[in-house]
């Protein structure tokens, strides 16, 4: 069974979800937090959908994270011009930092998930699971 690269993923990627989650837990933060802050610096304000879209973050884990960063003065809602309907998210001053500390957070994390690999195995690593992502998503947008 350890032979097979689909059994070797899960197993990593358990892994890896809990050192990012007990990184950031210590904290006080999550995951979810760190890929919305970046998602709204990188890509501007945005509609919970919007961001939703953008981070692949389903809108039931998304509207808790984002109370969650309204309530720490991390990101702002404001009614959306075109359309009072909605809100518009964006990232406040104080949630800048916050994503700083956590980009930080997330390399010191990456350091200890990939401590046995040399930085070339680390890079070839990411080159190749990007491949296996791309050629998912190839796949999913034909059916």
């Amino acid at each position: 069974m350890d032979q097979l690269p689909s059994w070797l993923l899960t197993q990593a990627a358990a892994h890896a979800h809990r050192l990012v989650g007990d990184g950031f837990a210590e904290v006080g933060a999550r995951g979810y937090h760190y890929r919305l802050l970046e998602s709204l610096i990188a890509d501007g304000p945005a509609s919970q959908a919007a961001l939703g879209r953008r981070t692949g973050i389903h809108l039931s884990d998304l509207v808790g994270a984002l109370n969650e960063l309204e309530e720490d003065g991390y990101v702002a809602r404001s009614p959306d011009p075109g359309d009072r309907r909605r809100n518009v998210i964006t990232v406040t001053e104080t949630g800048q930092e916050r994503s700083r500390d956590l980009a930080e957070r997330a390399a010191a994390i990456q350091d200890e998930l990939l401590a046995p690999l040399s930085a070339g195995e680390r890079e070839q690593l990411a080159a190749l699971l990007r491949k296996v992502l791309t050629g998912a998503s190839r796949r999913t947008q034909r059916v």
